[in-house]
């Protein structure tokens, strides 16, 4: 067989395993490996696993990982998500709907600190949804804007998926961050309009809560402004060339552990919860990147990436049209896989391709991550919406109308982003 006929044929065997169950980084690694001594032989594929492993896990810019992950951790287990909803519900809670849209803001400062969606959809389901329940607020409602919010990790920054990206590219990670700044505001404003409106059309939806005081209102923030210091410490070191994205990982996690230490929100078992848990995400994410980047080997001894660009380029067809399918592909994947899994597994095969149309490599690092969180809480799979129903005891059914809504707006703030790339690549571009 060719090699091209050897790299489809690993495609075909590596997909089989994933839907077996098998692991993606161990099903990553076994084709990966087996392709390459099956195109160069046995040594070399030994000698390539062992340098791809040692060189790509001892690269300096491989720790952004497991600070930023540290930083989440402190910050997941500080408290940060109630007293996120505490300012946010303070601000705007008295408003039609407004205990919805602070959900929104509160996820929105969640994310500014965690970089995940599922665990911004979790901490906003534990504390806020009961909230909403106690004022009477409908549950496809209450439930929708927590789903929807919890996306909001994964695209405002410092987001692990821009990390990954970052990665695998060779993109500027600084870059990256920036870039999802105006696109994840802008996405908070699409999803508090769309409360709006629904709360318009059906009041019972969102009923107002009860005034907050103007000197309340000053009051709550004290309890966010040194989460929101250390993310503007962290962000304009990036944006002013201060210190790199790892050295910020390194400031952010430091700063996290002091802020909780110092207000009492971290306790010795809670220290060492975040510890545990981000060596574990650490190491899961860390063999999932080794898995890509042995996998990337063979397939580039098949040319298979340069090959499928060529071919796509030649067919004459509109880039937006072939972005358009390849959109709706990370849709349906966003169903069954997890956003690392999706970026690992696809990257390497779509991103030449990308490049090969003309497209701006950093405005579509934002498009891929916010396009795959879209399939993340889209019926009948989405992921996200499983590890919610985990946390509120709610009928499936009753979820996914719920997001239904959430769901339009993804799509129009999409379309935007895509009809506008300069929203995504301004601030970048300042750098």
């Amino acid at each position: 067989m060719s090699p091209a006929e050897i790299g489809f044929l690993g495609i075909a065997v590596l997909m089989i395993l994933l839907f077996l169950g098998v692991h993606v980084s161990f099903a990553l690694i076994m084709v990966g490996f087996a392709g390459f001594a099956l195109i160069g032989g046995l040594a070399p594929a030994i000698a390539n696993m062992a340098l791809v492993t040692f060189a790509k896990v001892n690269s300096y810019h491989f720790a952004v990982i497991p600070l930023f992950l540290l930083m989440s951790a402190f910050v997941a287990n500080s408290g940060i998500g109630r007293e996120a909803y505490d300012t946010a519900r303070a601000w705007v809670g008295q408003a039609r709907g407004g205990l919805a849209m602070a959900t929104v803001g509160a996820c929105g400062l969640f994310a500014a600190c965690s970089g995940s969606s599922l665990a911004g959809a979790v901490a906003m389901g534990k504390v806020a949804y009961p909230e909403m329940k106690r004022f009477n607020y409908g549950s496809s409602l209450a439930i929708g804007c927590v789903a929807a919010g919890g996306t909001l990790g994964i695209l405002i920054p410092p987001s692990l998926g821009f990390i990954i990206i970052g990665i695998l590219t060779e993109l500027s990670i600084g870059k990256l961050f920036m870039a999802g700044i105006i696109p994840g505001l802008l996405e908070m404003v699409f999803y508090m309009g769309t409360i709006y409106i629904l709360c318009r059309l059906n009041p019972q939806l969102g009923p107002s809560a009860p005034k907050t005081t103007f000197r309340r209102k000053v009051g709550s923030l004290r309890l966010t402004w040194p989460v929101v210091l250390l993310f503007a410490l962290i962000m304009g070191g990036i944006y002013g060339g201060v210190f790199t994205p790892t050295e910020a990982g390194g400031i952010g996690a430091f700063g996290a552990l002091v802020i909780g230490l110092v207000r009492g929100q971290l306790s010795r078992s809670s220290l060492v919860d975040s510890l545990m848990e981000t060596a574990r995400l650490a190491a899961m994410i860390i063999i999932l990147v080794v898995g890509a980047f042995i996998f990337n080997a063979f397939l580039a001894i098949t040319r298979i990436p340069f090959v499928a660009s060529e071919f796509i380029v030649e067919l004459g067809l509109s880039k937006y049209i072939v972005l358009a399918i390849i959109l709706f592909s990370y849709i349906i994947l966003g169903m069954f896989f997890d956003i690392y899994a999706i970026l690992i597994l696809t990257i390497p095969i779509i991103f030449p391709t990308i490049v090969a149309l003309g497209f701006n490599p950093i405005w579509y690092g934002v498009i891929m991550v916010r396009i795959i969180e879209i399939g993340l809480i889209t019926p009948p799979f989405g992921i996200n919406l499983f590890g919610l129903a985990g946390t509120v005891d709610i009928p499936v059914g009753t979820m996914y109308r719920g997001i239904i809504p959430f769901f339009i707006a993804d799509i129009l703030h999409v379309a935007l982003l895509i009809a506008f790339p300069i929203l995504s690549t301004f601030i970048p571009s300042l750098m």
